[in-house]
Formats: structure tokens, C-alpha cells, sequence
């Protein structure tokens, strides 16, 4: 399709370093920057894999969601997780049939104190997306970024900008926001230091609630 991309750094902890995983939220399994061949390998291992309808199909042993439908997870005594898909559109306006589906993930148990912990999916920042503001309370936001954009392409957009973020996050009000999906491939056009300039011209309410995640290392998220 020319929309391949090379790979520029290995993963920080190795797979056989993770430790048990109940549940793989998998927003999309079609472009390997997001589910590469380790990452393939890796998912029997899960108890629970969801995805978009259409990947549950190519996979198998997946349970698949569209935008706006929910599933309730249990985990052996903790509490249950309420699991709700959002829309997602990887790609310029009319790039569905070539870019496939996508989703994001919100995710909702009781005693949560400051609303959903929502992992955007690789997205552009439209309607669908702007949907999450009405419909949720959204505590913790991770925003995948990068501006991923194509030389066959030209200037469209895969994933969201840095300025895309700053305005979504005005829209959501989130308590934590935090960036990720923005290194590691050569696609991604802003790395981290492009998007901490972006974030500095943001107003103070949303630099103040920005958090990055140090990576290979296990960080807790107030919710």
C-alpha cells in the first residue's frame, strides 16, 4: 500500500518478562506497529483478547466490539472491569476501506474516583472522536500521538498531533493526560520533544495535567 514502516527499537522489557496477562486491549491486529509478530505470538498467552469485530474474526480466540458497545470483564475475585469501544479513524476522511477498523478502549469498575481510564486507539481527532466528550467522564486519558503520516500520502494524517491532543483535551478535562504511541517507528513525524513544545503553548489547565510514562517502567495511574 506504501504505508510500510521500519522499526527503530527493540522493546524495553522482553516478553517473557511481562508475567501473567489477564486481558490484551487490542485496538486494531491489521498493521504490525501495532501487532507485530512477537506481539501475535504473545496473545494465546492472555486469558482475554478484545478487539475490533473484524480482528476477533481473523484471530479466532477474540471478542470482538463496535463503537459503543460494551463488555464486562471478571478476573478470578477482583472486581469486574466495564469495557466500552470508541470510535477511531485511522486516517484521512474516506481511509476506512484501506486503513481498516480500529477502536479505542474506556474503561469503567466500581470505586473509580475520577471517571474512565480511556486509551484513545490510533486515531485522527473527528467527530467520532470528539463523541467521547459527550458521552463519557473521562478521569485518565492516554492519547495515542505521533502525527503518523506517509510519503505516498503526503501531508494526511494517520494518528493525532500534538495540537490535535492539546484541543481534545480541552474538550474531555481530564484529571491525567497521558501521551503515548510516538516513538519507536519511523512513521511517527513528532517525537517526544516535538510534542512537549506543542504541550508548552498549551493553556496551564492541560500542561499541568500532562504525564509521561517512563518506559520499561511500572508506573501507577490515580484512578
Amino acid at each position: 500500500m506504501g504505508t510500510g514502516s521500519r522499526k527503530l527499537t527493540g522493546p524495553a522489557i522482553a516478553a517473557s518478562e511481562l508475567g501473567p496477562i489477564d486481558v490484551v486491549l487490542l485496538s486494531h491486529d491489521q498493521h504490525e506497529d501495532n501487532l507485530d509478530a512477537a506481539g501475535r505470538a504473545l496473545l494465546p498467552s492472555a486469558t482475554t483478547v478484545v478487539t475490533t469485530a473484524a480482528g476477533a474474526r481473523r484471530l479466532g480466540e477474540a471478542q470482538g466490539l463496535e463503537p459503543w458497545s460494551t463488555t464486562r470483564l471478571q478476573v478470578a475475585s477482583r472486581p469486574p472491569i466495564e469495557i466500552t469501544a470508541t470510535p477511531c479513524r485511522h486516517g484521512p476522511p474516506l481511509s476506512r476501506p484501506l486503513v481498516g477498523d480500529v477502536i479505542g478502549f474506556a474503561l469503567r469498575w466500581e470505586g473509580q474516583q475520577h471517571g474512565a481510564l480511556w486509551i484513545s486507539g490510533d486515531t485522527v481527532l473527528y467527530s467520532g472522536v470528539r463523541q467521547v466528550a459527550d458521552r463519557l467522564s473521562v478521569g485518565t486519558a492516554l492519547l495515542h500521538l505521533g502525527g503518523v503520516r506517509f510519503p505516498i500520502s503526503g501531508p494526511a494524517r494517520y494518528t493525532m498531533t500534538a495540537a490535535e491532543a492539546v484541543e481534545l483535551a480541552e474538550l474531555l478535562q481530564p484529571r491525567a493526560i497521558v501521551p503515548i504511541h510516538y516513538e519507536g517507528w519511523k512513521h511517527f513525524r513528532e517525537g517526544r520533544e516535538a510534542i512537549e513544545r506543542e504541550f508548552a503553548q498549551a493553556p496551564e489547565e492541560i500542561r499541568t495535567r500532562i504525564r509521561w510514562l517512563p518506559i520499561g517502567v511500572a508506573t501507577a495511574v490515580e484512578a
